[in-house]
């Protein structure tokens, strides 16, 4: 197998199971076992929580006061052990990319952009864990999973598939129309992209529940919400923020700004959406854009169904999963959009 086959099967790895550590961090944080392991990296000191469980130390002397719930610290040992394993893999890739710098496998740039993420969010999940789910530590870790997932799948579509399969390298067409459809979806990825870190603020905050009823929130359209109290980042160092500590104001506030977020975010979406079919760039672009709008039908289903039916698990985990697929059909349009570079 060449250096090249090496490097994109490395990469399209690293970006499934980037993928699937996104969701499954969606779950832990979503079924309250943020905290199941109060401690970091291990489990109540110990490796699994088995060991934990065997322990007679953890049942006598809870840490940080918390009792052992094995169920819970097994959804959040195998998110660590996931993301563990992907931090490996990206390793891995850059090591690659570095002993074979001279072939050009990789961007330098990117070589040296995703370990430094790695690096990061391993401290983010230390701080998660250790501050107690303060909302900003808890947001910042959604964030940087997204940017980490988005990356891997930009070096998917320009660089990690082979010559003849690279869909995104397919020739622009000189088009009327075209230069308005590049401007209309780095708007929609921009509005996306802050739509997303208001999802990640709205489930920190335990706002979800806060609108309990659609389209209006607590019977009304336009309830006491209080904007000042809302995106506040940081409320100091003492404090277990587990459940939230925020007024039901503030809550509905945060839960507004997120269904007006998702309004604008949607028309922006669609927009690009639109005027990439209508100007015909090329098949990928075409099918970018139709991808983009099965996907933001699919997340307003998912979305009202989730507040129709009361915040069920799956569903909320559903509507996690399905921002990070409508993000990477969202950044699929705009690189079908530019010409390709050189492929591998």
């Amino acid at each position: 197998m060449s250096h090249a086959a090496l490097v994109r099967a490395a990469a399209i790895a690293a970006f499934a199971l980037c993928l699937g550590v996104v969701v499954l961090g969606a779950y832990v944080r979503l079924s309250n076992a943020g905290l199941g392991c109060p401690d970091w990296p291990g489990c109540y000191g110990h490796l699994t929580p088995t060991g934990a469980a065997a322990d007679e130390r953890t049942a006598s002397a809870p840490l940080a006061g918390r009792p052992l719930d094995v169920g819970k610290a097994w959804r959040e040992m195998l998110h660590r052990y996931a993301a563990g394993t992907l931090g490996c893999l990206i390793v891995c890739l850059t090591a690659m990319a570095i002993a074979w710098r001279r072939e050009r496998l990789l961007p330098p740039w990117f070589a040296i952009a995703l370990p430094a993420i790695v690096v990061l969010q391993g401290l983010l999940g230390r701080l998660t864990v250790t501050w107690q789910l303060r909302p900003l530590f808890v947001s910042l870790h959604l964030l940087f999973g997204f940017t980490t997932l988005s990356l891997l799948w930009w070096l998917v579509l320009t660089r990690a598939l082979p010559r003849g399969a690279d869909w995104a390298a397919a020739p622009v067409s000189p088009r009327t129309g075209l230069t308005a459809a590049r401007r209309l979806a780095l708007v929609a990825l921009v509005a996306l992209a802050l739509q997303i870190a208001l999802g990640g603020w709205t489930s920190s905050n335990y706002a979800a529940i806060a609108c309990p009823d659609l389209p209006t929130c607590q019977g009304s359209w336009w309830p006491q919400a209080d904007f000042r109290s809302a995106f506040v980042l940081w409320r100091g160092w003492s404090g277990n923020y587990e459940g939230g500590v925020l007024d039901n104001p503030a809550r509905v506030a945060i839960h507004l700004s997120h269904r007006l977020g998702a309004l604008a975010a949607s028309l922006a979406l669609l927009a690009a959406a639109l005027a990439a079919l209508r100007a015909r760039a090329n098949r990928p672009a075409t099918a970018a854009a139709a991808a983009v709008l099965l996907l933001l039908a699919l997340q307003w289903t998912i979305g009202s169904s989730m507040v129709l039916h009361g915040f069920p698990l799956w569903l909320a985990t559903a509507h996690n999963a399905g921002a990070a697929l409508l993000l990477l059909a969202a950044l699929a349009l705009n690189r079908s959009l530019w010409p390709a570079p050189h492929a591998l």
